[in-house]
């Protein structure tokens, strides 16, 4: 059977992936687009460039950078996206909280901002990617996290999914033992990093040593141009969105639980008669400690 292939990633989530590598010109290009995709579909390149305050060559080298042909393209994708929905981006996405919303409210905002970043994640992300990454881990000799606040707690999670298949991993959120542990990796090693915005240092200077090391590095980063994805190997990227009180690490925690799911997955699928002995010895081992009714 076929695979079924993924949606590509919506505009809307490419430009918040690139938000932070934006000069000055193009970022109020983007705020623009975010603001109003309907409105900037119908304008020509030079009316934007005014409402902007920007020159054309900056609203073509925008469209450049999120990976379109140019303001053509631009137009006819924002048509297309805009068109399903009668609000603009920044309203229909539900980021906001205010202090006046009812449980209700929050619940819903919370459901719209997490289903978002979970379906723009997997339409974004590399499926090749991935598979290098699945096949590392799969073969590394060693395989180490490193993490640090929120995102330390999905790393944990992913070493302890990998050790019940087998698969010994070690988390590392301190930045000193984390560079002591990636100063003795070497070729048959794996060093993952993963950082929300991509720019935690304790999480990018054990990625980058252990990279000089000769192992193979993997970033998990909303930021496709992050120093983070600068430096590894393979990259995945995050879709997420700051909701209030939920920013960085905790706005991505969702995003990039489902792509340590699928490394986790894609590596019991490669050796599935041993992760399912081992996932069997370890669910036995602990079930005489459940109280049952």
């Amino acid at each position: 059977m076929s695979a079924v292939a993924s949606p590509p990633p919506s505009l809307e989530a490419r430009i918040h992936g690139l938000l932070p590598a934006l000069s000055p010109a193009q970022a109020r290009i983007a705020a623009e687009v975010l603001r109003d995709p309907a409105a900037v579909a119908g304008s020509t390149i030079g009316q934007l460039a005014a409402r902007c305050g920007t020159s054309l060559p900056s609203v073509t080298r925008f469209c450049l950078a999120l990976g379109l042909s140019g303001y053509a393209e631009l137009r006819l994708t924002l048509a297309a996206e805009s068109g399903r929905t009668s609000l603009s981006w920044e309203r229909g996405t539900g980021s906001e909280v205010g202090p006046d919303d009812s449980l209700d409210d929050v619940l819903r905002t919370l459901l719209r901002a997490d289903t978002r970043a979970l379906e723009d994640t997997v339409a974004s992300l590399d499926v090749d990617a991935l598979g290098r990454a699945v096949r590392a881990i799969s073969d590394a000799r060693r395989i180490d996290l490193y993490a640090v606040a929120g995102s330390a707690a999905v790393a944990e999670d992913l070493r302890l999914r990998l050790h019940r298949i087998g698969r010994g991993a070690s988390t590392w959120s301190d930045v000193h033992t984390a560079l002591a542990s990636s100063a003795l990796l070497g070729t048959s090693d794996v060093a993952i990093g993963i950082s929300h915005s991509g720019e935690t240092l304790e999480v990018l200077e054990p990625v980058t040593r252990a990279g000089r090391q000769g192992a193979t590095t993997v970033a998990i980063t909303n930021y496709p141009r992050s120093p983070l994805a600068r430096v590894a190997d393979i990259v995945l990227v995050t879709a997420a969105r700051d909701v209030t009180f939920r920013t960085g690490g905790l706005a991505g925690r969702h995003a990039q639980m489902i792509v340590l799911d699928a490394l986790y997955l894609g590596v019991a699928q490669r050796d599935y008669p041993l992760a399912e002995q081992a996932f069997d010895a370890t669910a036995d081992a602990v079930a005489d400690h459940r109280q049952r009714s």
